[in-house]
């Protein structure tokens, strides 16, 4: 199965020679390697680049033990490097090497040499790592794949594949085990001794079970605003365990750094402002959230939400969540605030877009209802309702576009319908 990221290959190829190391990020598993030393490694060959002018060198390989040594590193690439003509430096699991940063920084010395790395350690993966390399490293975060990635590569019926998605979820590797067993114990078996076992060791966690069950909690309610004092009491309550509030404050700092939880801040639309009291958490891989929970709570319209957020993120889009705050008089006439939400605000540039996450609108009291947030915004911003609806695009006498889950998932220009 031939699986194209044509979005990240072609910042790779937009990147070239620009004086940075290229550093590929993001999830584990989620195809960084097959990106640079399959789709890009392929590119370079078809462009004229001499296959003896790209030095490719995987550090998990035990073969490539001694290179593990960044002395030995140096010396092995300046050994390679025999004219003045570009090479390409292509490092796999480059934080397996010590000192990696210096060795880095040493290989931009090189006049005629273009370096791309990826890695796969939580630290290596932390949303911190440009700072390592003090403003000369450019940062590619490769995602999971998106619905369209994975229905292309997969094809047939939509409805089939969006069943497999939303179950599974879009790490590559998902697709070569033939049975569920297979595929759900891979995934939680990625969670326990991968990610969870990264971050665990990294940050020095001495209570595993607590960590273990902060998860649990945000997968269970995903979308669900929340912060840190709220899961304190959230512990206290259902799970019986005091965990104070600057613990679990560290704990969703680490989950968000390793880029297994991404973090969406409300934003007040009308005050113009971020409210930090309430976040949202969203994974950044569907099936991972639902291995976590052994496959139960399988409530498609949070998980169609989930889904429709890493989309506008893989988009390019920065994304927060928006409330409204409306005054209406309750039954004895006294006037009242009431805060609507807004599910998702999408600002790249000088675009903006407000997205509404809904199952199904099936009759006009329904679109009131969804379109209630969208219709108190006073400014032009274009305004979208993705429903899981199959139905053709349209526009309602307020100018609010509905539009069904598979065009918008499948068409990256959706939001301009």
């Amino acid at each position: 199965m031939e699986i194209k990221r044509d979005r990240y290959l072609r910042q790779l190829i937009e990147s070239r020679q620009n004086g940075f190391i290229k550093v590929i990020t993001g999830i584990r598993r989620c195809g960084k390697s097959y990106l640079l030393n399959v789709l890009f490694y392929r590119y370079l060959l078809e462009h004229g680049v001499a296959d003896d002018h790209i030095i490719r060198i995987d550090l998990e390989d035990r073969m490539n033990k001694d290179l593990r040594n960044p002395d030995t590193m140096l010396r092995y690439v300046h050994d390679k490097i025999k004219d003045k003509e570009l090479y390409y430096i292509i490092i796999d699991e480059v934080q397996l090497m010590n000192e990696f940063v210096d060795v880095l920084n040493s290989f931009r010395h090189i006049e005629n040499a273009d370096t791309y790395v990826t890695g796969s350690n939580s630290h290596f993966l932390s949303s911190d790592i440009p700072t390592e390399f003090r403003g000369r490293g450019e940062t590619i975060h490769v995602n999971p794949l998106s619905f369209s990635e994975f229905y292309f590569a997969v094809g047939g019926d939509k409805q089939d594949v969006w069943r497999e998605y939303y179950t599974y979820g879009g790490l590559p590797l998902i697709r070569s085990f033939d049975t569920e067993q297979k595929k759900i114990s891979y995934l939680k078996n990625l969670f326990e001794t991968v990610y969870l076992a990264d971050i665990i060791e990294r940050h020095k966690i001495k209570n595993e079970n607590e960590m273990r069950e902060l998860v649990l909690i945000l997968a269970s309610s995903i979308g669900a605003p929340c912060n840190p004092t709220k899961l304190s009491n959230t512990f206290r309550s259902v799970k019986n365990v005091k965990i104070a509030g600057h613990t679990i404050s560290n704990y969703l700092a680490y989950l968000s750094e390793s880029f297994l939880l991404n973090k969406a801040i409300r934003y007040d639309i009308k005050g113009k402002k971020y409210i930090n009291t309430l976040s949202k958490y969203y994974f950044a891989d569907i099936g991972l959230r639902n291995a976590i929970l052994d496959m139960r709570q399988q409530e498609e319209t949070h998980i169609m939400e989930n889904i429709i957020y890493n989309e506008l993120l893989v988009r390019g889009y920065r994304v927060d969540v928006g409330m409204v705050e409306i005054k209406r008089p309750d039954k004895d006439g006294k006037w009242m605030r009431i805060q609507l939400e807004v599910d998702f605000i999408a600002t790249l540039g000088s675009k903006k877009y407000y997205v509404q996450s809904a199952l199904s609108v099936p009759n006009r009291e329904k679109e009131i209802q969804e379109s209630r947030s969208l219709i108190n915004i006073n400014d032009s911003f274009k305004k979208v309702i993705v429903v899981k609806d199959h139905i053709m695009p349209r526009r309602n006498e307020e100018g609010i576009l509905t539009v069904g889950l598979f065009d918008f998932l499948l068409n990256e220009d959706s939001l301009d319908m």
